[in-house]
Protein backbone atom coordinates (compact mmCIF):
# COMPACT_ATOMS: atom_id res chain seq x y z
CA UNK A 1 0.00 0.00 0.00
CA UNK A 2 0.97 3.69 -0.85
CA UNK A 3 1.35 6.60 1.71
CA UNK A 4 -2.19 7.53 0.48
CA UNK A 5 -4.05 4.13 1.19
CA UNK A 6 -2.19 3.97 4.15
CA UNK A 7 -3.75 7.38 5.16
CA UNK A 8 -7.18 6.33 4.15
CA UNK A 9 -6.40 3.13 6.07
CA UNK A 10 -6.20 5.23 9.23
CA UNK A 11 -9.13 7.64 8.79
CA UNK A 12 -11.30 4.68 8.29
CA UNK A 13 -10.08 2.59 11.19
CA UNK A 14 -10.35 5.79 13.48
CA UNK A 15 -13.63 6.63 12.56
CA UNK A 16 -14.94 3.46 12.68
CA UNK A 17 -13.67 2.84 16.35
CA UNK A 18 -15.35 6.61 17.17
CA UNK A 19 -18.65 5.21 15.12
CA UNK A 20 -18.96 2.09 17.42
CA UNK A 21 -17.90 3.99 20.49
CA UNK A 22 -20.60 6.74 20.14
CA UNK A 23 -23.23 4.30 19.18
CA UNK A 24 -22.72 2.43 21.83
CA UNK A 25 -22.40 -0.69 19.49
CA UNK A 26 -19.65 -2.29 22.05
CA UNK A 27 -17.61 -1.63 24.97
CA UNK A 28 -14.18 0.67 24.18
CA UNK A 29 -12.19 -2.66 24.47
CA UNK A 30 -13.78 -5.27 21.92
CA UNK A 31 -13.94 -1.87 19.72
CA UNK A 32 -10.19 -1.19 19.87
CA UNK A 33 -9.15 -5.32 19.53
CA UNK A 34 -11.98 -5.90 16.63
CA UNK A 35 -11.33 -2.75 14.26
CA UNK A 36 -7.13 -2.83 15.18
CA UNK A 37 -7.47 -6.38 14.02
CA UNK A 38 -8.92 -5.93 11.05
CA UNK A 39 -6.93 -2.90 10.28
CA UNK A 40 -3.72 -5.41 10.76
CA UNK A 41 -5.47 -8.18 8.33
CA UNK A 42 -5.79 -5.66 5.27
CA UNK A 43 -1.95 -4.88 6.02
CA UNK A 44 -1.08 -8.44 5.37
CA UNK A 45 -3.35 -9.36 2.92
CA UNK A 46 -2.00 -6.36 1.02
CA UNK A 47 1.67 -7.32 1.29
CA UNK A 48 2.62 -4.24 3.15
CA UNK A 49 3.47 -5.72 6.58
CA UNK A 50 3.96 -9.28 7.35
CA UNK A 51 2.54 -11.22 10.41
CA UNK A 52 5.64 -11.12 12.23
CA UNK A 53 5.74 -6.97 12.05
CA UNK A 54 2.79 -6.44 12.76
CA UNK A 55 2.78 -8.64 15.67
CA UNK A 56 6.21 -6.73 16.64
CA UNK A 57 3.95 -3.39 16.17
CA UNK A 58 1.22 -4.81 18.35
CA UNK A 59 3.33 -6.18 20.98
CA UNK A 60 5.14 -2.16 20.85
CA UNK A 61 1.47 -0.63 21.26
CA UNK A 62 0.87 -2.83 24.29
CA UNK A 63 4.34 -1.90 26.22
CA UNK A 64 3.64 1.35 25.92
CA UNK A 65 0.47 1.32 27.91
CA UNK A 66 1.14 -1.60 30.29
CA UNK A 67 2.46 0.85 32.71
CA UNK A 68 -1.39 3.01 32.64
CA UNK A 69 -3.09 -0.43 32.76
CA UNK A 70 -0.92 -1.53 35.98
CA UNK A 71 -1.38 1.97 37.32
CA UNK A 72 -5.26 2.15 36.69
CA UNK A 73 -5.48 -1.45 38.65
CA UNK A 74 -3.66 -0.57 41.69
CA UNK A 75 -4.47 3.10 42.11
CA UNK A 76 -8.54 1.82 41.78
CA UNK A 77 -7.51 -0.75 44.59
CA UNK A 78 -6.03 1.47 46.89
CA UNK A 79 -8.91 4.10 46.29
CA UNK A 80 -11.23 1.55 47.25
CA UNK A 81 -9.81 0.41 50.31
CA UNK A 82 -9.70 4.32 51.55
CA UNK A 83 -12.98 4.30 50.56
CA UNK A 84 -13.72 1.00 52.52
CA UNK A 85 -12.19 1.86 55.60
CA UNK A 86 -14.18 5.24 55.90
CA UNK A 87 -11.58 8.10 55.27
CA UNK A 88 -13.10 9.82 52.38
CA UNK A 89 -16.26 9.63 54.57
CA UNK A 90 -14.57 11.68 57.21
CA UNK A 91 -13.28 14.68 54.81
CA UNK A 92 -16.33 14.70 53.15
CA UNK A 93 -18.37 15.32 55.88
CA UNK A 94 -16.36 18.24 57.01
CA UNK A 95 -16.15 19.30 53.35
CA UNK A 96 -19.81 19.00 52.87
CA UNK A 97 -20.36 20.79 56.26
CA UNK A 98 -18.12 23.75 54.62
CA UNK A 99 -19.85 24.35 51.74
CA UNK A 100 -23.40 22.75 52.06
CA UNK A 101 -25.65 23.32 49.57
CA UNK A 102 -23.22 25.44 47.47
CA UNK A 103 -22.62 23.78 44.44
CA UNK A 104 -20.68 26.43 42.41
CA UNK A 105 -18.52 26.29 45.31
CA UNK A 106 -17.46 22.68 44.70
CA UNK A 107 -17.54 23.01 41.29
CA UNK A 108 -14.49 25.56 41.95
CA UNK A 109 -12.89 23.64 44.44
CA UNK A 110 -12.78 20.77 41.41
CA UNK A 111 -10.82 23.00 39.20
CA UNK A 112 -8.36 24.31 41.42
CA UNK A 113 -7.40 20.90 42.85
CA UNK A 114 -7.34 19.62 39.31
CA UNK A 115 -5.08 22.50 38.05
CA UNK A 116 -2.73 22.30 41.46
CA UNK A 117 -2.07 18.80 40.70
CA UNK A 118 -1.70 19.36 36.97
CA UNK A 119 1.51 21.21 37.66
CA UNK A 120 3.72 17.80 37.30
CA UNK A 121 2.08 17.60 34.07
CA UNK A 122 1.38 14.30 34.44
CA UNK A 123 -2.66 13.15 33.31
CA UNK A 124 -2.68 9.92 34.78
CA UNK A 125 -1.73 11.25 38.62
CA UNK A 126 -3.67 14.62 38.33
CA UNK A 127 -6.89 12.17 37.95
CA UNK A 128 -5.88 9.74 40.45
CA UNK A 129 -5.95 13.01 42.59
CA UNK A 130 -8.79 14.83 41.93
CA UNK A 131 -11.74 12.48 40.61
CA UNK A 132 -11.92 10.09 43.79
CA UNK A 133 -10.98 12.94 46.43
CA UNK A 134 -14.03 15.09 44.43
CA UNK A 135 -16.82 11.84 43.09
CA UNK A 136 -17.90 10.79 46.24
CA UNK A 137 -19.03 14.75 46.72
CA UNK A 138 -20.32 15.15 43.69
CA UNK A 139 -22.56 12.11 43.95
CA UNK A 140 -23.63 13.81 47.51
CA UNK A 141 -24.93 16.56 46.27
CA UNK A 142 -26.46 15.42 42.99
CA UNK A 143 -23.85 16.99 40.56
CA UNK A 144 -22.84 14.85 37.14
CA UNK A 145 -19.96 12.51 36.76
CA UNK A 146 -19.88 13.84 33.71
CA UNK A 147 -19.36 17.15 35.13
CA UNK A 148 -16.48 16.55 36.96
CA UNK A 149 -14.93 15.26 34.05
CA UNK A 150 -15.27 18.46 31.77
CA UNK A 151 -13.60 20.49 34.61
CA UNK A 152 -10.76 18.62 35.26
CA UNK A 153 -10.20 18.38 31.45
CA UNK A 154 -10.82 22.23 30.88
CA UNK A 155 -8.27 22.74 34.09
CA UNK A 156 -5.61 20.09 33.18
CA UNK A 157 -5.69 21.68 29.05
CA UNK A 158 -4.78 24.92 30.56
CA UNK A 159 -1.84 23.57 33.03
CA UNK A 160 -0.30 21.15 30.42
CA UNK A 161 0.91 24.13 28.71
CA UNK A 162 3.88 24.58 31.02
CA UNK A 163 7.43 24.18 30.06
CA UNK A 164 7.94 20.69 30.85
CA UNK A 165 4.23 19.41 29.93
CA UNK A 166 4.68 16.70 27.24
CA UNK A 167 2.84 18.81 24.05
CA UNK A 168 5.30 21.93 24.82
CA UNK A 169 8.61 19.47 25.21
CA UNK A 170 7.65 17.60 21.47
CA UNK A 171 6.61 21.27 19.82
CA UNK A 172 10.40 22.23 21.14
CA UNK A 173 11.97 19.77 20.25
CA UNK A 174 10.62 19.75 17.04
CA UNK A 175 11.25 23.63 16.36
CA UNK A 176 14.77 22.94 18.25
CA UNK A 177 14.54 25.47 21.09
CA UNK A 178 14.94 25.85 24.93
CA UNK A 179 10.95 24.79 26.21
CA UNK A 180 11.07 28.01 28.13
CA UNK A 181 11.19 30.88 25.00
CA UNK A 182 8.11 28.75 23.51
CA UNK A 183 6.68 28.84 27.41
CA UNK A 184 6.92 32.76 27.31
CA UNK A 185 4.78 33.62 24.09
CA UNK A 186 2.00 30.94 25.48
CA UNK A 187 2.15 32.44 29.01
CA UNK A 188 -0.65 35.51 28.22
CA UNK A 189 -2.52 32.41 27.15
CA UNK A 190 -2.34 30.18 29.67
CA UNK A 191 -3.45 33.22 31.82
CA UNK A 192 -6.34 33.73 30.01
CA UNK A 193 -6.92 29.95 29.60
CA UNK A 194 -6.75 29.70 33.39
CA UNK A 195 -9.82 32.07 33.51
CA UNK A 196 -11.57 30.69 31.53
CA UNK A 197 -11.16 27.50 33.41
CA UNK A 198 -12.33 29.18 36.58
CA UNK A 199 -15.09 30.20 34.85
CA UNK A 200 -15.90 26.73 33.24
CA UNK A 201 -16.20 25.38 37.03
CA UNK A 202 -18.83 28.57 37.80
CA UNK A 203 -20.75 28.13 35.05
CA UNK A 204 -21.30 24.19 35.33
CA UNK A 205 -21.66 24.42 38.91
CA UNK A 206 -24.36 27.19 38.03
CA UNK A 207 -25.96 24.59 35.85
CA UNK A 208 -26.11 21.92 37.80
CA UNK A 209 -27.53 24.03 40.79
CA UNK A 210 -30.54 24.68 38.30
CA UNK A 211 -30.57 20.99 37.50
CA UNK A 212 -31.32 20.19 41.02
CA UNK A 213 -28.02 19.63 42.67
CA UNK A 214 -27.15 20.35 46.01
CA UNK A 215 -31.13 19.54 47.13
CA UNK A 216 -29.71 17.30 50.06
CA UNK A 217 -30.99 18.04 53.68
CA UNK A 218 -28.90 18.28 56.70
CA UNK A 219 -29.56 14.81 57.54
CA UNK A 220 -27.86 13.74 54.24
CA UNK A 221 -25.02 16.32 54.83
CA UNK A 222 -24.17 14.67 58.38
CA UNK A 223 -24.73 11.33 57.04
CA UNK A 224 -22.22 11.39 54.67
CA UNK A 225 -19.52 12.03 57.34
CA UNK A 226 -20.67 8.77 59.38
CA UNK A 227 -17.60 6.18 58.89
CA UNK A 228 -19.64 3.76 60.98
CA UNK A 229 -22.09 3.27 58.48
CA UNK A 230 -19.34 0.80 56.44
CA UNK A 231 -19.26 -2.40 57.02
CA UNK A 232 -15.54 -2.46 57.20
CA UNK A 233 -15.07 1.42 58.60
CA UNK A 234 -11.72 1.95 60.73
CA UNK A 235 -12.22 5.15 62.24
CA UNK A 236 -9.04 5.07 64.66
CA UNK A 237 -7.02 4.63 61.63
CA UNK A 238 -8.12 7.59 59.76
CA UNK A 239 -4.92 9.69 60.65
CA UNK A 240 -3.00 6.59 59.59
CA UNK A 241 -5.25 6.54 56.26
CA UNK A 242 -4.77 10.11 55.91
CA UNK A 243 -1.26 10.49 55.90
CA UNK A 244 -0.32 7.21 53.97
CA UNK A 245 -2.72 8.61 51.27
CA UNK A 246 -1.11 11.96 50.80
CA UNK A 247 2.44 10.23 50.91
CA UNK A 248 0.93 8.13 47.99
CA UNK A 249 0.13 11.68 46.11
CA UNK A 250 3.36 13.04 47.23
CA UNK A 251 5.29 10.35 46.02
CA UNK A 252 3.59 10.60 42.51
CA UNK A 253 4.80 14.11 42.21
CA UNK A 254 8.19 13.99 43.53
CA UNK A 255 10.09 10.11 43.71
CA UNK A 256 10.96 9.48 40.64
CA UNK A 257 9.34 5.79 40.59
CA UNK A 258 6.95 4.75 38.32
CA UNK A 259 3.24 5.31 39.15
CA UNK A 260 2.08 2.12 40.02
CA UNK A 261 5.09 1.04 42.16
CA UNK A 262 3.77 3.91 44.49
CA UNK A 263 0.30 2.55 44.54
CA UNK A 264 1.45 -1.25 44.76
CA UNK A 265 2.94 -0.44 48.12
CA UNK A 266 0.37 1.69 49.17
CA UNK A 267 -2.37 -1.11 48.82
CA UNK A 268 0.29 -3.41 50.72
CA UNK A 269 0.59 -1.56 53.27
CA UNK A 270 -2.79 0.17 53.65
CA UNK A 271 -4.27 -3.50 53.30
CA UNK A 272 -2.00 -5.09 56.14
CA UNK A 273 -2.74 -2.31 58.41
CA UNK A 274 -6.35 -2.27 58.23
CA UNK A 275 -7.09 -5.50 57.30
CA UNK A 276 -5.91 -8.58 59.35
CA UNK A 277 -5.25 -12.20 57.91
CA UNK A 278 -5.23 -13.38 53.71
CA UNK A 279 -8.84 -14.53 53.99
CA UNK A 280 -10.03 -10.80 54.52
CA UNK A 281 -7.49 -9.08 52.21
CA UNK A 282 -8.28 -11.29 49.63
CA UNK A 283 -11.87 -10.67 50.07
CA UNK A 284 -11.26 -6.86 49.71
CA UNK A 285 -8.98 -7.16 46.32
CA UNK A 286 -12.06 -8.76 45.15
CA UNK A 287 -14.57 -6.93 45.84
CA UNK A 288 -12.55 -4.20 43.74
CA UNK A 289 -11.75 -6.55 40.95
CA UNK A 290 -14.04 -5.78 38.70
CA UNK A 291 -13.74 -2.16 37.50
CA UNK A 292 -10.07 -2.53 37.47
CA UNK A 293 -10.33 -5.31 35.66
CA UNK A 294 -12.58 -3.34 32.80
CA UNK A 295 -10.50 -0.56 32.30
CA UNK A 296 -7.53 -1.89 32.81
CA UNK A 297 -8.45 -4.17 29.52
CA UNK A 298 -9.90 -1.07 27.61
CA UNK A 299 -6.24 0.34 28.20
CA UNK A 300 -4.30 -2.98 26.49
CA UNK A 301 -7.06 -2.67 24.07
CA UNK A 302 -5.86 0.59 22.92
CA UNK A 303 -2.03 -0.18 22.92
CA UNK A 304 -3.08 -2.87 20.81
CA UNK A 305 -5.03 -0.44 18.42
CA UNK A 306 -2.24 2.25 19.20
CA UNK A 307 0.60 -0.11 17.73
CA UNK A 308 -0.96 -0.57 14.75
CA UNK A 309 -1.61 3.21 13.89
CA UNK A 310 1.85 4.49 15.16
CA UNK A 311 4.36 1.89 14.36
CA UNK A 312 3.40 0.69 10.74
CA UNK A 313 3.40 4.73 10.12
CA UNK A 314 -0.23 5.47 9.61
CA UNK A 315 -0.83 8.28 11.35
CA UNK A 316 1.95 9.84 10.10
CA UNK A 317 0.64 9.31 6.67
CA UNK A 318 -2.85 10.85 7.81
CA UNK A 319 -0.94 13.90 8.61
CA UNK A 320 0.87 14.64 5.66
CA UNK A 321 -2.25 14.04 3.85
CA UNK A 322 -4.42 16.16 5.57
CA UNK A 323 -1.46 19.14 5.33
CA UNK A 324 -1.84 18.24 1.21
CA UNK A 325 -5.62 19.78 1.23
CA UNK A 326 -4.43 23.32 2.51
CA UNK A 327 -4.99 25.71 -0.52
CA UNK A 328 -2.19 27.65 -1.19
CA UNK A 329 -4.53 30.72 -1.31
CA UNK A 330 -4.86 30.21 2.66
CA UNK A 331 -1.46 29.19 3.58
CA UNK A 332 -1.08 32.53 5.24
CA UNK A 333 -4.24 31.79 7.77
CA UNK A 334 -2.56 28.24 8.58
CA UNK A 335 -2.51 29.02 12.11
CA UNK A 336 -6.22 30.03 12.35
CA UNK A 337 -7.33 27.11 10.22
CA UNK A 338 -4.90 24.37 12.71
CA UNK A 339 -6.11 26.23 15.87
CA UNK A 340 -10.39 25.53 14.33
CA UNK A 341 -9.62 22.20 13.51
CA UNK A 342 -6.77 21.26 16.14
CA UNK A 343 -9.44 19.75 18.92
CA UNK A 344 -11.69 17.36 15.98
CA UNK A 345 -7.48 16.19 14.96
CA UNK A 346 -6.72 15.42 18.46
CA UNK A 347 -9.43 12.29 18.23
CA UNK A 348 -7.66 11.03 15.79
CA UNK A 349 -4.09 11.66 16.62
CA UNK A 350 -2.27 10.86 19.35
CA UNK A 351 0.38 13.66 21.07
CA UNK A 352 3.71 11.63 19.53
CA UNK A 353 1.30 11.56 16.01
CA UNK A 354 0.25 15.48 15.83
CA UNK A 355 3.38 16.87 17.21
CA UNK A 356 6.58 14.92 15.67
CA UNK A 357 4.12 14.33 12.35
CA UNK A 358 2.27 16.68 11.38
CA UNK A 359 3.89 19.58 13.23
CA UNK A 360 6.66 19.42 10.66
CA UNK A 361 4.88 19.16 7.51
CA UNK A 362 2.79 21.67 8.38
CA UNK A 363 5.95 24.42 9.37
CA UNK A 364 7.11 23.33 6.06
CA UNK A 365 3.85 24.70 4.32
CA UNK A 366 3.48 27.60 6.73
CA UNK A 367 6.82 28.29 6.06
CA UNK A 368 6.31 28.87 2.30
CA UNK A 369 3.50 31.51 2.99
CA UNK A 370 6.24 33.49 5.93
CA UNK A 371 4.54 31.99 8.44
CA UNK A 372 6.66 31.79 11.65
CA UNK A 373 7.31 28.17 13.01
CA UNK A 374 6.86 29.42 16.40
CA UNK A 375 3.58 30.57 15.52
CA UNK A 376 2.47 27.21 13.98
CA UNK A 377 4.20 25.40 17.45
CA UNK A 378 1.97 27.85 19.27
CA UNK A 379 -1.45 27.09 17.83
CA UNK A 380 -0.69 23.34 17.69
CA UNK A 381 0.25 23.20 21.67
CA UNK A 382 -2.42 25.55 23.32
CA UNK A 383 -5.56 25.16 21.16
CA UNK A 384 -4.54 21.07 21.21
CA UNK A 385 -4.11 20.71 24.83
CA UNK A 386 -7.83 21.82 25.37
CA UNK A 387 -8.71 18.49 24.04
CA UNK A 388 -5.86 15.78 25.01
CA UNK A 389 -7.54 14.38 27.87
CA UNK A 390 -11.28 13.94 25.63
CA UNK A 391 -9.41 11.87 23.18
CA UNK A 392 -9.62 8.00 23.20
CA UNK A 393 -6.28 7.83 21.84
CA UNK A 394 -4.93 9.08 25.11
CA UNK A 395 -4.79 6.48 27.72
CA UNK A 396 -4.98 8.92 30.50
CA UNK A 397 -8.77 9.67 29.27
CA UNK A 398 -9.68 6.06 30.22
CA UNK A 399 -8.06 6.21 33.63
CA UNK A 400 -10.12 9.60 34.21
CA UNK A 401 -13.30 8.02 32.79
CA UNK A 402 -13.48 4.89 34.88
CA UNK A 403 -12.69 6.66 38.17
CA UNK A 404 -16.16 8.97 37.36
CA UNK A 405 -17.70 5.57 36.70
CA UNK A 406 -18.27 7.48 32.80
CA UNK A 407 -18.57 5.57 29.67
CA UNK A 408 -16.62 7.44 26.52
CA UNK A 409 -18.77 8.16 24.82
CA UNK A 410 -20.94 10.21 27.17
CA UNK A 411 -17.56 12.04 28.28
CA UNK A 412 -16.88 13.18 24.09
CA UNK A 413 -20.90 14.26 24.18
CA UNK A 414 -20.45 16.26 26.96
CA UNK A 415 -17.17 17.88 26.37
CA UNK A 416 -16.85 18.05 22.59
CA UNK A 417 -18.08 21.61 21.96
CA UNK A 418 -17.31 23.06 25.20
CA UNK A 419 -13.52 22.15 24.74
CA UNK A 420 -13.93 23.36 21.50
CA UNK A 421 -15.40 26.44 21.80
CA UNK A 422 -12.29 27.21 24.68
CA UNK A 423 -9.94 26.17 21.86
CA UNK A 424 -11.44 28.44 19.90
CA UNK A 425 -11.01 31.44 22.28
Amino acid sequence: MNETMLALLGFATIITVIVLLLKNVTVPSLAFISVATASSAVLVLTGTFSVQEMGDFIAEGVKGVHATAALFIFSVLFFGIMTDVGMFDKIIGALMKKVGHNVVGVTLMTSIIAMIAHLDGAGAATFLITVPAMFPVYKKLKIRPTTLLLICVTSMGVMNLLPWGGPTMRATTVLGVEPNQLWLQILPMQIVGIIIALATAVFWGIVEKKRGAGAVDNVEIEAAGNTETREYARPKLFWFNLILTLAVIACLIVVKVPSYYVFMLGCAIALLVNFRGASLQNKIIKSHAGPAIMMSSTILCAGVFLGVMEKTGIMNNMATVLAGFVPMSMGRFLPLIIGVLAVPLTLMFDTDSFFFGLMPVLIEIAGNFGVLPAHIAIVMVVCRNCATFISPVVPATFLGIGLADVEIKDHIKNCFFWIWGVSIV
